[in-house]
């Protein structure tokens, strides 16, 4: 079955639902799923930490829902430690379900062989940017971004830890800017869960929560809750 197809479209941000464990991602029905997300990332990284165990593909039920493969670097929240080669390795397994793939910006450089197999598949990748331990400074994410847009990436995708609510409108100010490129934005921490709102509504074009009982980030909606919670937004006109 070929990978679902995804467009944006204006003022319609998407709800991406994040599997924590095999084990939610086994337990998740695609009917359920049709209400709850707009689109199912899977965690190949935590796959891999149980692989000898399980099922090697234990998405194979849901491939009526598009997909987001990620292989997560360990720097960066991954479960294990993986050099670029077998993260590439993982990802290149999957491209027939992908709808989308996830790279990281500090990853653009060392994983540039798998960036232009998506080219020229047409899957467009998302450039993701992790702090977990603080809201980088506005120069750091807007050079992040141009790293992103300059290397192809459909989207860049910004999450981090924020400690204030001044933080939290910084980020939603990033968010309102444009830069050229599609940019996704959330917060990490207890600030997480207004911050995902706020950057919805500001246009955060993909919004991410959690499917099952395991958070992927610190602070997270469930995906079915966030994406109650958007459609209640209306888009801001700044």
């Amino acid at each position: 079955m070929a990978a679902a197809r995804m467009m944006f479209e204006k003022n319609r941000p998407l709800v991406v639902g994040s599997f924590g464990s095999r084990q939610d991602l086994l337990d998740s029905s695609a009917e359920t799923l049709k209400t709850a997300c707009d689109i199912v990332e899977i965690r190949l990284d935590l796959l891999e930490v149980d692989a000898a165990h399980g099922e090697p593909s234990p998405w194979k039920h849901l491939l009526e829902i598009p997909m987001l493969f990620t292989a997560r670097r360990s720097e960066e929240g991954g479960a294990l430690e993986m050099g670029p080669a077998k993260r590439m390795e993982l990802l290149r397994g999957v491209l027939d379900h992908a709808t989308w793939v996830d790279i990281e910006v500090a990853s653009i450089a060392e994983m540039s062989e798998l960036i232009a197999e998506l080219q020229m598949k047409e899957i467009p990748w998302i450039a993701s940017y992790h702090d977990f331990e603080k809201l980088p400074t506005d120069a750091e994410l807007r050079q992040a971004v141009v790293k992103a847009r300059d290397a192809g990436a459909a989207v860049f995708k910004a999450a981090a830890r924020l400690a204030s609510p001044a933080d939290v409108a910084r980020l939603a100010n990033l968010q309102l800017s444009d830069h050229g490129i599609s940019v996704s934005t959330m917060g990490m921490g207890p600030l997480a869960p207004v911050s995902r709102l706020l950057c919805a509504q500001c246009g955060s074009v993909l919004n991410y929560g959690f499917i099952g009982q395991t958070a992927t980030a610190p602070g997270q909606w469930s995906s079915a809750l966030l994406k109650q919670a958007i459609v209640q937004l209306a888009p801001l006109e700044i």
